[in-house]
């Protein structure tokens, strides 16, 4: 037992010692136990190509059963929409039932919405990378395509539940390294100490946890290579009760670091999956959802301090 003992840092959101502790030790298989009566959690090889298999049977439906689909999507996913996009055209799938909305976009530090001219900016991928590879005789109208912007943001929350007749019928989800939930950060703007008026909270203007620009500094759109100053400092995002209202939720988690080991995703999985429900862990509300959870092999491998081995 080391004798050198610390706390968190202050900008850390969770900090609990006694539970970082315990779910580090769990891994594996042993992650499924932790399933309840309302998040089912399936450890698999490859989970990645069941939310392609999801959306476009879903879409399909949407166009057998002549009925509305509506789903709320996370961005950039180019290496999933593309792929569903071109089921849907090899299967001549009519999305005219598909309603689409993408679950947040950048802001300034003014709050403003990035347009959809900003290379980096989410509504920007879901249309190049989605709308626009689905051949025009089958791509759902333009305005199925919802995204935050200036105009919208205040009332995007019930663009969703309006739209959807109650809320969407799918929220596709992957947590960010604060446990966000799309930018539903553990930043001034959610956090409540009462979880239940946490999950009414709707969409808004969010100031990012430094967690969230560190992340998004590694991503591809910013480059790969650590340019904190080149992420946004806000986002517009859907809230906690936007995914409260879906009808089915699933939350992925099989994020690794350009196929290598390395993953800031490993241990939040963990507290997301095992820790308490609290908005200082923003998914960990699946928990009391109906939510299956899928998490990657890789995800669930166990970690600890390996002496010789760098970043």
């Amino acid at each position: 037992m080391s004798n050198f003992i610390f706390e968190p840092s202050d900008f850390v959101p969770f900090k609990d010692k006694a539970v970082l502790e315990m779910v580090r030790k769990i891994h594996g298989k042993d992650l499924e136990k932790y399933s309840n009566d309302k998040m089912k959690i399936k450890v698999i090889k490859n989970p990645h190509p069941i939310i392609i298999g999801d959306m476009f049977t879903r879409i399909k439906m949407s166009d057998d059963l002549d009925k509305k689909q509506v789903l709320i999507l996370g961005n950039p996913e180019p290496e999933t929409y593309i792929p569903v996009a071109e089921l849907i055209n090899y299967h001549k799938v009519n999305c005219r039932n598909v309603y689409l909305f993408a679950m947040d976009e950048w802001a300034d530090q003014d709050g403003n919405i990035a347009p959809i001219s900003y290379k980096a900016g989410f509504a920007h991928s879901l249309l190049n990378y989605f709308y626009y590879q689905i051949d025009e005789k089958l791509r759902m109208p333009l305005d199925h395509v919802f995204y935050p912007t200036n105009e919208n943001i205040k009332y995007y929350s019930k663009l969703i539940t309006e739209t959807g007749e109650g809320g969407a019928d799918v929220c596709y989800s992957s947590p960010g390294w604060s446990g966000h939930i799309a930018f539903v950060d553990p930043s001034p703007e959610f956090l409540t100490e009462d979880i239940e008026e946490y999950l009414e909270q709707e969409a808004r203007i969010v100031t990012l946890h430094p967690l969230t620009i560190c992340q998004n500094s590694l991503h591809g759109i910013f480059g790969q290579s650590g340019d904190i100053a080149n992420v946004p400092p806000k986002a517009a995002t859907i809230g906690p009760a936007d995914v409260v209202r879906s009808r089915v939720r699933i939350e992925l988690h099989a994020l690794l670091t350009m196929g290598t080991f390395v993953s800031w995703q490993r241990m939040t999985s963990r507290l997301i999956l095992l820790g308490p429900v609290t908005p200082y862990v923003p998914s960990s509300i699946f928990q009391i959802l109906d939510t299956q959870v899928y998490v990657s092999e890789e995800i669930a491998a166990p970690f600890e301090c390996w002496e010789a081995v760098g970043y």
